[in-house]
Parts: structure tokens; sequence; C-alpha cells
């Protein structure tokens, strides 16, 4: 079912499970700064400790290897390892740290795949403008370099930022990520542009400087879900899906893996609704300038973090102010036959999945595929006995094996969200995603494996070469 060198994987991110937030000349993160403004997190909670990972690295390994992980996707803290966002001054406690993580991997056969960003940016770059400004993508690179020169000779897998799409809506169109800006309908498609310039310029130094000695892929992992016409027979409701798929997937996708530019649909659709409300200005989404290195073709891989489906029905014109719903002009609905686990937007739909990867084959000229992130969300009452969730891996991974086997997609690998409960972002620590259940009211941050865990490791056992 699975090619033998299948990648059988979990993945977590720096903020949601390291703490030590000042721990060892670490700077501080947009993150550091959003958890601690009023208001922005559930139950005023924030990353400060999470998981205490930068503690409890060996028990997190201990993790990983009960679970049988043949890759684990870890990211790395931007400000740990440079505290103002520069190469001015590395923190050699950072470098320590995780020089131990993938010394240790490696030595228990585990691969790393490295995230260089995963949400947090150093506050120090925010002060100056953060991804709003032209100048972010060079310190991106910089930074970029400076991880490859370090860790590279021991990392074959690299992810330079981890959705972005999430980065631009969330933190510069909703401001329910940090760093918490509502600027509609002009800075998430700025913040988007210059994380792919920014993106661009890293995939071309290592391509240049380190791919021949170190022989590693670079990526960038891009979120989206699978969207169909709520009424199949309807025109303007197929209109709408292929337009979310444009605005959300397209976005990054088109440009890296089919043209070098945006979806014109995306473009189109942005122009339209300019004209629509009176916007005189430049178009809303940038253009791709020739000074920049080429972003057609900077990724080694296609990575896709999937977690939902939505059915879409034509909006119709009715918003009337500048927004990025406003561009879209389409209505998600949830089909009332998903079952919806843990958070309201979270519906359970396997199949979506499989039409997703579908759909990345046929539009993307079938490129190797790693399922970055997929989880099943938990809230509530704690159930160790997380029947539901073993449910949603077992039919998942059936869909996972079918893209594969019967429909011809390039699948190298799949990485459960998340290794362990952890700091879910806006919902703090009340949404769990976890195979390891992590008590947050025990000093000890006590780690016990759920059901969903130990049907994995059987699963990862199971197809796992040598097993």
């Amino acid at each position: 079912m699975f090619p033998p060198n299948f990648a059988w994987g979990a993945a977590t991110s720096a903020y949601q499970i390291e703490g030590g937030w000042q721990a060892d000349e670490k700077g501080l993160s947009i993150w550091d700064t959003f958890c601690h403004e009023e208001g922005r997190v559930f139950g005023e909670q924030n990353g400060d400790v999470a998981c205490s990972s930068y503690e409890l690295w060996e028990t997190d390994l201990a993790c990983i290897q009960q679970l049988g992980l043949t890759h684990y996707r870890l990211s790395l803290s931007w400000a740990r390892l440079l505290p103002d966002g520069t190469t001015r001054h590395v923190n050699q406690k950072g470098v320590q740290y995780y020089n131990k993580v993938i010394d240790d991997l490696l030595a228990c056969n585990v691969s790393p795949m490295v995230t260089l960003y995963h949400f947090d940016l150093p506050q120090a770059l925010q002060d100056r403008g953060g991804w709003l400004s032209p100048s972010i993508a060079t310190l991106f690179d910089d930074y970029a370099k400076f991880c490859f020169q370090t860790f590279g000779d021991r990392v074959r897998l690299w992810i330079t930022i981890n959705e972005p799409y999430v980065c631009a809506k969330l933190g510069h169109e909703d401001g329910i990520h940090a760093p918490g800006l509502k600027e509609k309908g002009t800075s998430a498609y700025v913040v988007g542009h210059n994380m792919l310039r920014a993106h661009a310029m890293a995939w071309h130094s290592y391509d240049s400087g380190y791919r021949a000695e170190q022989r590693g892929a670079v990526s960038l992992a891009l979120n989206s879900d699978w969207f169909e016409p709520l009424d199949g027979d309807c025109s303007e409701d197929a209109a709408a899906a292929e337009r979310e798929l444009s605005f959300t997937l397209g976005w990054f996708a088109w440009p890296v893996f089919v043209t070098g530019d945006y979806p014109e649909l995306m473009r189109y659709a942005i122009d339209a609704q300019s004209s629509r409300l009176g916007y005189a200005g430049a178009s809303r989404l940038p253009k791709f300038s020739e000074d920049d290195p080429a972003v057609l073709g900077t990724a080694d891989f296609f990575a896709l973090n999937y977690y939902t489906s939505r059915k879409v029905k034509a909006g119709r014109g009715r918003e009337q102010t500048l927004s990025m719903k406003c561009d879209r002009d389409a209505d998600d609905v949830l089909d009332p036959s998903w079952p919806v686990c843990g958070v309201s937007w979270l519906a359970v739909v396997p199949h979506g999945l499989r039409k997703l990867l579908q759909y990345i084959k046929d539009t993307f000229s079938n490129p190797a595929v790693y399922i970055t992130e997929n989880g099943f969300a938990q809230a509530g009452p704690l159930q160790i006995e997380d029947a539901q969730r073993c449910e949603f891996y077992k039919s998942t991974i059936l869909e996972v094996a079918k893209a594969i086997n019967e429909d011809g997609v390039n699948v190298c690998g799949y990485f459960a969200w998340s290794l362990m409960d952890n700091f879910e972002w806006a919902d703090g620590f009340s949404v769990r995603f976890g195979l390891f259940h992590v008590d947050f009211s025990d000093s000890n941050l006590t780690r016990t494996i759920y059901r969903s865990g130990q049907d994995y490791a059987r699963t990862i056992s199971t197809y796992r070469p040598g097993k």
C-alpha cells in the first residue's frame, strides 16, 4: 500500500512546544508579544512554558521512538538563534539546542524535516515593518543561509515558510494571529508577496550554495482545504469553488509550480472588486519584479497541510467593503453529514484529502508530495481512549493509500499533527491535537500516549521497511 521509503512522521513547531521564552538570550518573537496582550488568546494563555521542550527534549525523543517514526518535523525559533533577527548576534545556546535535537534524531534513525519559519517572527524585525517590509526577504534569506550553513550537513528536508496563507490572512487581515493587524483587503497580499520573495531567495541560495554538497530538498508548506460546489449543477457555485482554490492553494502554488505569477483568476477577482468599490490605486495584488530571483520552480517537492473541506456557494457580490472575503465572493458551507471535531471549523472529511491530492497531481505536474500536517482536534473532557481520532487516522491513511495506488499520486510521506498536545495559537491549550497527551496542570508536563498514538505506531510498524 505504501512505498518502502515512505516517510512516517509527526510534526510540531517551536513556539507551540518549546517554552523557554526568555531562556539563554532568546529574543522575543511576535507571538511572545501577542500572547502577553490582553484578550488575544483563550484564557489569557501563552507559550511561555508550553510543553517545555527546550528543557524536556529527551522526553519528546522517547515519544518519537515509542511511535517508531521514520521522520520528525520540527521548526527552528528564529529569535532563539538570532535574537535580533540578524546574523550580527548568534545565540550559541540556541545553536547547541538544535544541534542536539538533530543529532539525537539521527542517532535514533529518525530523519529531521526542518521548518525555518512557523509563525514566530522576531519582534525586532516586526518593529522594522515585519512581513510588510520589502527588506524582510533579504533578512529571511540571511537567516536561511545561516541555518543551511549550521545544520544543513545533517538535514535533507527543509521547509522555508509554514502556511504563508495563515500568516498573511490571520495575522494581517483578520487580526486573530500575531502580529494582530486588521488591514482589510491590502496587507495580506503584500505579506504573501514578501513571503514568496523570501522563500524564492532562500531556495536559490540553497540551490547555488549548498545543494551540491548537502544534497537536500527545499520547499514551503502550503495549507488548503478541499473546495467543491454546494450545488454541482450550478455554474456560479462551481466558479466560486474554483475561486476559493485559487485564493487559498493557488495564491502560493501557482507562482512556484505553474507560471511564476499569481493565478489570473485571483488577480481578475481582486481587480474587479477594486473597480466595483471605487478603489483607484494600483492593483492590490503585487507584481513580481525582474530584480528578484524567479519564484517559478523554487520547490523540490509539494508540502501540503490539509485539515478539512468545504462546500462553496457563490457570494453574489454582497460585500460592500474591501476585504479578502469581498475579493473571493464566495461563502463556505459545512456539509451537515460531516462530523465536526474539537473546533467549529474542523469538519472531518478524509476523502477531501484524496480529492485534493488528485487536484495537485493534475494541476501541478504530478509533483512529489509530503503531507506535512494533518490531524484531529479534541476539546472538552480529556479522552485518552480517543476512538474518534483513531477512526479519523484509519480513514485518512486509507485515503492516502488510495491516492497512491489508485490515482497515481506521488505521495512520499505523511506527518500527523501533532506529536503531542501543545499551544494551539489563539485557542491556547483548549484544543488538543496530540498523539501524546500533555498534562499542563502538572509541573512535570507528563506525556501520556493516546490510543490513537498506539494505533499510529502499529500502522507505522506494519508498513515501515524491515518490520
